[in-house]
């Protein structure tokens, strides 16, 4: 086995990450993400084939998944070993009599970590070892980056977020438990509030938030929670709280809660009133230094224009709350890449601005980033609460403790809050504040989920108009394209109307004055090689391949091997019949896969069942399609001529 700690580290408390001798691994697509997560939860053991198979797809096992295993192991080994060559074994990821196993420490693993740790806080509490015991407690609990085995798809990883998430609040519960029993009730408030919210109907948190607040002093707050829990009871489970929950409500009211042992008998806190009105002890404060007024939206982008109407309509959309609605404004703008879902944002958020007196907050999450990883919504909260003046040491370790803090620093605030390249809901909920402020926000993917659980609002940002598009082309040119109206219009439908392109194009114009203006222009129009072109100073943020690239890493499998597909016949119409025969599934197969294209906005609905590439898309797919292997091409064409022949 490898030495430990020191070939892999694990991270499957968040989203699913891995790190050999301390640089991060790309672990590729969700089901190889799947296949990692699996084998590094049983770090050392053999997982059988069939296994991996039914922890990956349960019951809707495809015939290929034997090969999608194959596959996926190999895709992983070449990441965790790029040294290794492909006829050596390898020491990480190695093959048994039918199946797998992955070599690495166990406590390089979190979730095996947390466990340990989990189980050593309980010996602890049980010898009498009170300081130990929350200690320990709080260095496991700080292992957590988010929700467990996060963007993984399986009933491997579903069951294994129920089961982690369960383990993670008893142990909150402990924690809280031995914090009472040390007379340390404020600390406590802000982690219960925040792991009551993840679990609303989880009977012994509100017990100990009701105890905590009523130690601190805050007996009318204690019985609000008493009441809440009582209506929410009733509205979900038609019951009314429990025996315990009863006993400690009349006991505050009385003004003497007693002793209460859990239903397990595992621990029991004795009985204390609320504490005399003083300051706080010093590491139950959060130690706000002087905090600076936040301006952190970057500038807009010289030049920018167009989308005039949808920019006024947002700018009331969010300058509309006047403070008194407990409703956040939410608004999300996706779209395909290089289209100025940021510039259209920052445009929109410096507009508002004057309208948040409390300041503006900006965070790039890299969704789609292909440069390094995205952020989890626990860091970037980490993030802002130091950019809020938060004292580093003594922000929260884990995701509901800081989104609890994070709103409460934001309470009675006008505070604008843009999320940039956000990759999902989960990623950005965490981080949507109360009331006054408001959330802005991009991303590739449509969100629709924000909009009928967050009441957000979604806008789909297109190409620029022509003339638009010529504005912006002709701004950013210089005097090139002076007199020259059937160029500059040639440019624009080559650029596929994206803000990106105009962009890349204008700059190649403006630097390059020696060269004539028609061999620049023949260089664009070549199809070979334009996404290459398509570039800037060689950063992955500027170069149009890289980005159509990242959102073609984010399909699902069946998605992405339509994509190659169809980039077979990138030019004209795509109905529905001629994507079920090029990929040999049915017409309702096919029609949701090139839905989920188009929602990826690799696709544009061209009318009813039909639908074509943007440009530049298609020669993207078209370079995609030499990715499918030769004898899977050759039979998807054959299919196409045959069902043409058929209908002939």
């Amino acid at each position: 086995m490898p030495a430990a700690g020191e070939l892999l580290e694990v991270q499957l408390l968040g989203p699913v990450r891995a790190w050999r001798h301390g640089r991060e691994v790309v672990l590729g697509p969700p089901k190889q993400r799947a296949v990692f997560a699996l084998l590094a939860g049983r770090a050392n053991d053999v997982v059988s084939v069939d296994h991996i198979i039914d922890a990956v797809w349960g019951g809707d096992i495809p015939q290929t998944a034997a090969n999608g295993v194959h596959t996926y192991v190999a895709g992983l080994r070449r990441v965790l070993e790029p040294e290794r060559s492909r006829r050596e074994s390898g020491e990480l990821l190695i093959s048994t009599a039918g199946g797998y196993a992955l070599q690495t420490d166990p406590e390089a693993v979190d979730a095996t970590l947390f466990a340990r740790r989990h189980a050593q806080a309980r010996r602890a509490r049980t010898e009498g070892r009170l300081q130990e015991a929350l200690e320990t407690a709080e260095s496991a609990l700080s292992l957590w980056h988010g929700e467990a085995h996060s963007g993984v798809p399986g009933p491997f990883a579903a069951m294994e977020r129920t089961r982690l998430q369960d383990l993670r609040l008893t142990a909150v519960e402990e924690w809280a438990a031995d914090m009472l029993e040390a007379d340390r009730p404020v600390e406590a408030v802000t982690v219960l509030l925040g792991a009551v919210a993840e679990e609303p109907l989880r009977e012994k948190l509100r017990w100990l938030l009701m105890t905590a607040l009523y130690r601190c002093g805050r007996q009318a707050h204690a019985l609000e929670v008493y009441a809440e829990t009582r209506r929410l009871l009733r509205h979900e489970l038609g019951i009314d709280p429990g025996p315990e929950l009863r006993s400690l409500h009349q006991q505050i009211l009385t003004g003497s809660p007693g002793t209460w042992t859990g239903p397990a008998g595992g621990y029991a806190i004795a009985s204390t009133g609320p504490r005399a009105p003083g300051p706080e002890p010093a590491k139950a404060r959060m130690l706000l230094t002087d905090t600076p007024r936040p301006a952190q939206l970057p500038p807009v982008a010289r030049g920018f224009v167009g989308h005039s109407r949808e920019l006024d309509q947002l700018a009331r959309l969010l300058t509309e709350n006047d403070g008194r609605s407990a409703s956040t404004p939410i608004v999300v703008v996706d779209g395909p890449a290089g289209v100025g879902k940021s510039a259209f944002a920052l445009a929109l958020a410096h507009r508002v601005s004057e309208h948040f007196p409390d300041g503006q907050l900006y965070v790039d999450l890299r969704g789609t980033s292909m440069e390094g990883r995205s952020l989890s919504a626990s860091e970037a909260l980490l993030q802002v609460l130091r950019s809020l003046g938060g004292d580093h040491a003594r922000i929260p370790g884990d995701l509901a403790s800081r989104a609890t803090l994070y709103r409460s620093l934001l309470h009675g605030k006008r505070v604008l809050v843009m999320l940039d390249d956000v990759l999902s809901a989960d990623q950005l909920r965490p981080l949507i504040p109360g009331g006054s402020s408001c959330v802005l926000s991009t991303g590739r993917q449509r969100l629709g989920g924000l909009a009928v659980r967050d009441g957000a609002h979604l806008l789909r940002l297109g190409p620029l108009g022509t003339q638009d598009a010529l504005t912006l082309l002709r701004c950013l040119s210089g005097d090139r394209l002076r007199h020259q109206e059937a160029v500059a219009r040639r440019l624009v439908g080559l650029s596929g109307g994206r803000p990106l392109a105009l962009r890349m194009m204008a700059e190649t114009l403006a630097a390059n004055q020696d060269v004539p203006l028609a061999a620049l222009v023949e260089r664009f129009a070549a199809e070979h090689g334009r996404l290459d072109r398509l570039a800037a100073g060689g950063h992955a943020s500027t170069s149009l391949h890289t980005l159509f690239e990242t959102s073609y890493q984010a399909l699902p499998d069946e998605a992405a091997r339509m994509f190659r597909l169809l980039g077979l016949f990138s030019e004209g119409l795509i109905t529905v019949s001629a994507a079920a025969d090029l990929t040999g599934t049915t017409e309702a197969a096919a029609a949701v896969t090139l839905e989920q294209l188009a929602q990826h906005h690799l696709l544009v609905v061209a009318g009813r069942g039909e639908y074509r590439f943007p440009e530049l898309m298609r020669l993207y797919a078209a370079e995609c399609a030499e990715r499918e292997p030769l004898p899977h091409r050759s039979a998807a064409v054959a299919r196409l001529l045959q069902a043409a022949a058929s209908v002939a």
